[in-house]
């Protein structure tokens, strides 16, 4: 990553943050854009500089609104040169049992997650393909945009949304020298995380219970050694196997969920 630059939309904390302080740690620069908690990134993720020339610098936006993303990154660009890579990470889950969720939820989950992804990589895509150069765009998808439990109707499709956009722009950009990544994370120990915890449906918690939890850290690490092998899928910890198991046994692994989801309403009384 010496003498590289990247942009992490995202990344004032969780996955992003990690992969922020990843970048710098091996001697790049970033510009990290988020809406909260900059100022306590930047700090954090200066620390790993490695040589004076690094810069570490913040856009505080919603990544979901191009007119005010636009200018603020065609600023950033004007000074700092076009970005070598492309990070998105905006998302969040809303976990809950389907008959407790409003249209409202499916449209907030999709407009952050599908949208606040889709609006960087549609502000930087014509400097890429100005400049003739390529350039690197990566995505955060889920192990669940691939598969589908309980409790997360709002959550699942927006990443299954993410994969379909990452395989299409793969297929068109390929040939422009424009690379893309879509990152699959496992269960993460993030804010993020948290938050969604105090919401998610008692079976839900209960099938997840089994689930080893991954550090920021380890998926960052998974992340950026993927994007610099140019990897386009990337699996952190055990996504890899879930995925291998779904795509060629599908019908099995929906009976190992439909199975713990069974489980989880008997140890609750609710069979």
């Amino acid at each position: 990553m010496a003498g590289k630059c990247a942009v992490v939309a995202g990344g004032s904390q969780g996955i992003g943050l990690a992969v922020a302080k990843e970048v710098v740690q091996l001697g790049g620069s970033v510009c990290i854009i988020a809406i909260g908690a900059l100022e306590e990134a930047k700090k954090d993720v200066e620390l790993r500089r490695t040589d004076g020339g690094q810069f570490v610098e913040t856009i505080l936006c919603d990544t979901t609104d191009m007119d005010k993303l636009a200018p603020l990154l065609a600023e950033q660009i004007e000074r700092r040169g076009v970005p070598d890579y492309l990070f998105n990470f905006v998302g969040y889950a809303h976990a809950q049992r389907i008959e407790r969720l409003r249209l409202e939820h499916f449209k907030q989950n999709m407009s952050v997650n599908y949208y606040g992804q889709l609006v960087p990589t549609l502000v930087l895509l014509p400097y890429y393909l100005r400049r003739g150069r390529g350039g690197y765009i990566s995505f955060t998808a889920s192990v669940l945009g691939y598969l589908g439990i309980m409790g997360y109707a709002t959550y699942s499709p927006t990443k299954h949304a993410i994969v379909g956009l990452a395989e299409t722009l793969r297929h068109e950009l390929t040939p422009v020298g424009i690379r893309i990544s879509v990152l699959y994370p496992p269960d993460t120990k993030t804010p993020g995380f948290e938050k969604e915890n105090e919401t998610k449906p008692p079976e839900c918690a209960t099938i997840s219970e089994r689930a080893k939890l991954l550090e920021p850290e380890e998926v960052a690490e998974a992340f950026v050694e993927g994007v610099l092998r140019n990897k386009f899928e990337i699996f952190p910890g055990k996504a890899r196997l879930y995925w291998r198991l779904f795509r060629h046994f599908p019908g099995l692994v929906r009976m190992l969920i439909d199975s713990d989801y069974a489980k989880a309403r008997r140890k609750l009384g609710r069979s």
